[in-house]
């Protein structure tokens, strides 16, 4: 999950470039966002009604003991799918394992789609109606990674055993659960490992999903999120680009005149980075960020290529769209301004590729999906906070389909660092919680 995990139980906040951190007794930190300005959402008693009165059944009960019966068997989970690397655009060998694991949990029928996404259906008595719970089965780290879990005290440490691998042991502990309950509903539930959430990934799993190629979806929840009552009900839209400069290159001294591809983006990052800071001041939060940067091949060698990587967010397509002119415009000076310096020699060349492309969007808080999900976190006796984020769930969101993102549970922090780390504490209230969304959101078979 590109949103940075926010968790409420740490009690001291610190100072940091980006944002904010959090730190709690033992010293282990946790990554938090800066607080966005949320409305204060009030919860429809009807749903409170219906949450509490679905969670009284027998069956549903006899679910949540299920829940934490399974406890070991979903921490053993959590941590052999861990051990499983899963780059980006390698994510075979986890989605196999995984697939095997929703086969042996009793789903109906399991595949892997064109893209890898691995896919459990679990028929209801109905099937008119599905409903998908999801989580990511890529992570952010490279081919190479040790991925070993580490044990200090009750805390796991590992890359990626929060972001997004606890999300898959909790999917998979929902589908146990209601095959060892017994559960039925009337609609059709999919459960979901997708690939391609993470980076350039640029949600290629959820977008195959809703390409028309995949199956029909009426409801998405997505698990990719902090603690329990974080609930993401509108999506950061985002741009990446990739842009190059391309020239002769040449010794620094004999080519000497030349243009040179890194004037090209030193004066592009400057003209972007100026501009884009005074429209950011204004308006709807919107971010930009030149994140990598490379070429050349010495010190005394003019420089045949140069290179970045640029990433531009926000929930507005509005402003999106404004920042992505400033920065075209940005790259196309940056250019001109080099090839009108030069003193001999070809002009120098721009590419300028997209490789990531997230739409915004977002439902309404009143919507029958957003209500039941903060009346199940009321239940579990959290408060829910409504937010925005980059997930699986902006794909929906842009295509006006019920969604949400709900929060992995415990307590963890250093996503996307390879210090990454996930402790127990009440894990299993998170799956308690998606198991009522789901239920509410499918329909609970009659007579259990």
């Amino acid at each position: 999950m590109n949103q940075i995990l926010k968790l409420t139980s740490f009690g001291l906040l610190l100072a940091s470039g980006t944002g904010l951190r959090a730190q709690d007794a033992t010293g282990r930190q946790a990554d938090a966002e800066a607080p966005e300005k949320n409305p204060v959402v009030a919860v429809d008693k009807r749903y409170e009604d219906q949450i509490r009165a679905l969670a009284k059944r027998p069956a549903v009960q006899t679910a949540f003991q299920t829940i934490l019966a399974l406890e070991p068997q979903t921490h053993q989970n959590l941590i052999t799918l861990n051990e499983i690397p899963a780059p980006p655009f390698q994510e075979t060998e986890r989605a196999a394992k995984y697939a095997g694991m929703l086969r042996e949990a009793g789903a109906d029928s399991v595949w892997i789609d064109e893209v890898g996404n691995v896919i459990a259906r679990r028929k209801g008595r109905a099937g008119k109606k599905t409903v998908v719970l999801e989580a990511h089965l890529d992570t952010v780290f490279p081919a190479g990674t040790d991925v070993k879990v580490k044990h200090k005290g009750d805390t796991l440490f590992a890359p990626g055993i929060g972001d997004d691998t606890r999300g898959l042991a909790m999917v998979l502990a929902v589908l146990q659960a209601m095959e060892k309950a017994g559960l039925e509903t009337e609609g059709d539930v999919l459960f979901i490992g997708t690939v391609g959430e993470e980076g350039l990934g640029d949600l290629r799993g959820v977008k195959h999903l809703f390409s028309g190629k995949g199956p029909k979806i009426d409801s998405y929840i997505a698990v990719d999120g902090g603690t329990v009552g974080g609930i993401t009900h509108r999506g950061l839209g985002s741009h990446r680009y990739r842009v190059t400069f391309r020239g002769p290159g040449g010794h620094s001294s004999g080519a000497f005149g030349t243009a040179n591809p890194h004037g090209a983006l030193g004066k592009a990052i400057h003209y972007f980075t100026t501009e884009a800071d005074r429209f950011t001041r204004q308006g709807i939060r919107t971010t930009y960020n030149v994140g990598v940067i490379g070429g050349g091949t010495s010190v005394n060698s003019v420089p045949f290529e140069s290179w970045m990587e640029v990433d531009m967010r926000s929930e507005s397509p509005e402003q999106l769209k404004g920042i992505d002119q400033l920065f075209q415009a940005a790259v196309q000076r940056g250019l001109k301004e080099e090839n009108g310096i030069k003193r001999r020699g070809p002009d120098l060349t721009a590419e300028v590729k997209l490789v990531g492309d997230r739409p915004s969007g977002g439902n309404d808080p009143g919507i029958a999906l957003v209500q039941r999900t903060m009346a199940a976190t009321r239940y579990l006796k959290a408060e829910p906070r409504l937010g925005v984020g980059s997930t699986n769930a902006n794909i929906p969101f842009a295509k006006g389909i019920p969604a949400v993102t709900i929060g992995r549970g415990g307590a963890g922090g250093g996503a996307h660092a390879l210090n990454e780390w996930w402790v127990n504490d009440q894990g299993h209230l998170a799956i308690q919680q998606a198991l009522l969304i789901v239920l509410a959101e499918a329909g609970m078979a009659k007579g259990l």
